[in-house]
């Protein structure tokens, strides 16, 4: 059986975000549209639909790891360096609310569950987000 381990994950992600928007799953908020995804970035994002590759890319961090996950790691995963002028790069991570949000979203849809181990509380890939990587997975093999 194919998994979405075994796949692109460029493809894996680009068909994940399309089944994400085709079935409604995820819904861009307003403010979507004049927010930066973190503060080391200039601009905010010039792909129309970003909301739903960042989510579809979630959902994919969520299938590889296997401990919880809360919005501080995912907002590690996501930073980058800012540059300064001065000083050299300096990390900064990612927005915590772009990412707190679509936790939310996704937990709404069932794709993930919040998940208390050892006193951590994080998320965790739900078996009908999993039951959907893999499908998206044994799509693109088929091709």
């Amino acid at each position: 059986m194919i998994r979405a381990s075994d796949v692109n994950q460029i493809e894996l992600v680009n068909v994940l975000a399309q089944e994400l928007k085709k079935n409604k799953l995820l819904t861009p908020p307003a403010w979507s549209n004049f927010v930066k995804t973190g503060s080391s970035k200039d601009r905010v994002p010039s792909q129309e639909d970003w909301w739903y590759l960042r989510g579809a890319s979630i959902l994919r961090r969520l299938y590889m790891d296997t401990r919880p996950v809360g919005v501080s790691r995912l907002r590690r995963v996501y930073g980058d360096k800012e540059k300064n002028r001065y000083s050299g790069r300096h990390f900064k991570p990612a927005s915590g609310a772009v990412i707190r949000k679509l936790l939310q979203q996704l937990e709404q849809a069932e794709l993930i569950k919040k998940v208390k181990i050892k006193n951590r509380p994080g998320r965790r890939i739900s078996p009908k987000g999993v039951s959907l990587a893999d499908k998206m997975a044994k799509a693109i093999s088929n091709k």
